[in-house]
Formats: C-alpha cells, structure tokens, sequence
C-alpha cells in the first residue's frame, strides 16, 4: 500500500516539476527572443530529455560489461520508440480531452516548417545511426565516421532552430513566471532558478516513480524484462508526455509536439553518436524491429504533416498503434532482454 502511495506522490511531483518547467522555458523564450520551435524542439525537449539520457550513459560506462552494453543499448534505442508511439498517443487524447476548449478542436497546427524539420532529420540520422549497427566489426572507422557526422548535424539542427524569429503574438499568452510575479519582464536569473528547480522536481519525481513502480510490479510478480524494455522507460518519459498535455489544454501546439519531436532528435542523433563512441555498436534482429516501428510511426505524422499542414488527434492516437505492435513482439519472445 505505501509503494502505491509513493506512486501517487512522484507523479504529484513530476506534474509539478512539468508546470514550474513549461512556464519558466516560455519566459527563457521571451528573453531572448527565441521562436515557440526552438523553445519547444531544443530547450524543452533536451531540459526534459535530461533524465533518460543520463540512464544509458551510466549503463555503458560503469555497468558490468555485457550487461551495461546491452542495457544502454536498449535504452537508447527506446528512448525514440517511446517518443513516436507512446508520447504521441497520449498527446492524441489530451487533445480530444480538451477538444471543446480547443479553437481547432481535434486538429493540431503546430508551426510546420519546425516540425517537418525535426521529424524529417529525426527519421533520416536515426535511420543512419541503426544503419551502423548493422555494419561488420571490420568497419569500425565507418561508424566513428558517422557518429562525427551525426553529432555535427545535431549542432546544425540547433542553430537553425535558434536562428528562427519568435511570434510576438505569444508574447501575450505567457502565464506570469512563479518565481516572479511581481515583476511584468522578470530577471533572467529567477527564471533560469525555476527552470533548474523545475528539472530537479522532474529528476527527484521519475526517480521515485520508477523505484515506485518496480516495488509495485515486484509485489504482483511481473516480470523483470518487462520492467526493463517497458514500465521504466514509461516512466522516464513522463515528463514529455505532462508537459505536451499542459501545452495541448493551453492550446499552444507547437510547444506541445515540439517537446516531443525536439527530444526524438536529440535521442535519435546525439545519443547514438554517443553509442557508437562507446560501445562496438552492434545491433541484433530485435532492436533493428523496434527501430523500424520507430521510424515508420515518425513517417505517417510526416506524411499527414505535409500533406495537410496539421496533425490529427486520430494521427497521434493511431502511432500507439505501432507500441502495441512492440508490445506483442515482446511478449511474442521476438524482443528479449
């Protein structure tokens, strides 16, 4: 009973950690004069990206061998899955949650040149980064090439998202900053303060979350592996998937899947490059299957993006579909641990 109560709590946290979190990244926006896309695709999405990317590093770098390899792996591979299939379904029924509230209701119109940009790189560097892993040992100098190469495109995609002029028609719809406000154009250093304590909050809530929810899972005899490829990458993902649901109630889309789409680009290209740095970088049949439900969800969002200049809330609900798929292989014994 009280591992439950613990659950209660670190969502509780998180939740409060994702609303200090969006406010204050909004005013960081407004200071210095960065687009909704970049504060949503670069700020936000690697802010909250914080505390998966640290699991797979730590894995690599002090786990026991083949172990911690296996691991890392498996965690960076399933940090983008995650993005594509789960977050985005969850983001799919808070917009029909607040579809009445919504002026578009159903309909997500996210600024589209931000997010063609992050879906297209996305699908294109992580669909390079598993390439590599497929390559023989023998050509090794091939995959450090590439992890350059992947890690030099990331630093572009950066400067171009910040290069982007902001929307002072925004400017207006900003809640007032919570460590500040008393202040109409609050200090840059008390905003900074509220993003650090926000990640915190978030860091401390998944933390509690995750040993929360093994304890519970333990206590029902759930298996180990399913912790492993499923429950805890959930967990460490909540906090995309609150503060997309704060953006979707408040209507600001862009923010919203920007948060996803920008924390898919830096999974899907940094993180790798880091993999290849730092292990041999060799994936199995499995995590080339994952790979390809990743990618295939990312292109039906892309190809609904371009066609239509808007997602639907029935687009995002249907990229659940593909984790589903996951799911079935997993326990189908396809994907193993």
């Amino acid at each position: 009973m009280s591992d439950i109560i613990f659950l209660v709590i670190s969502l509780g946290i998180i939740l409060a950690g994702a609303e200090l979190f969006v406010n204050g990244v909004e005013w960081l926006g407004k200071i210095f004069n960065l687009s909704e896309g970049a504060v949503g695709s670069v700020l936000a999405a690697v802010g909250t990206a914080l505390p998966e990317t640290i699991i797979p590093i730590i894995a690599i770098l002090f786990g026991s061998d083949a172990a911690g390899k296996e691991i890392g792996l498996g965690a960076i591979l399933g940090a983008p899955l995650m993005l594509s299939t789960l977050a985005m379904f969850v983001t799919g029924l808070a917009v029909i949650g607040f579809k009445k509230r919504r002026t578009h209701g159903s309909k997500v119109f996210a600024d589209y040149s931000s997010m063609s940009r992050d879906l297209g790189f996305f699908m294109i560097v992580f669909s390079v980064a598993v390439l590599a892993g497929t390559l023989p040992p023998a050509m090794r100098k091939m995959q450090l090439l590439t992890s350059i190469g992947m890690i030099l495109a990331y630093v572009w995609y950066v400067r171009t998202m910040l290069s982007q002029e902001r929307d002072i028609e925004s400017d207006s719809e900003i809640p007032a900053c919570y460590f500040a406000r008393h202040y109409q154009a609050p200090p840059a250093a008390r905003v900074v303060v509220q993003v650090l304590s926000a990640l915190v909050l978030i860091i401390i809530g998944a933390d509690l979350f995750v040993h929360s929810v093994k304890a519970v899972a333990l206590s029902y005899g759930v298996p180990a592996f399913v912790l492993a490829l499923i429950i805890t990458p959930i967990a460490t993902e909540l906090p995309e998937k609150f503060n997309s649901v704060i953006w979707i109630s408040r209507e600001k889309d862009t923010l919203a899947l920007g948060n996803i789409t920008g924390a898919m680009v830096f999974q899907g290209s940094l993180i790798p490059a880091i993999g290849i740095l730092l292990t041999d970088w060799q994936l199995n049949a499995g995590a080339v299957y994952s790979a390809i439900l990743t990618v295939a969800s990312s292109f039906l969002l892309y190809l609904q993006l371009t066609r239509t200049r808007h997602v639907s809330a029935g687009m995002l609900l249907l990229c659940g579909l593909f984790y589903a798929i996951f799911l079935v292989a997993v326990f189908q014994g396809f994907i193993t641990a």
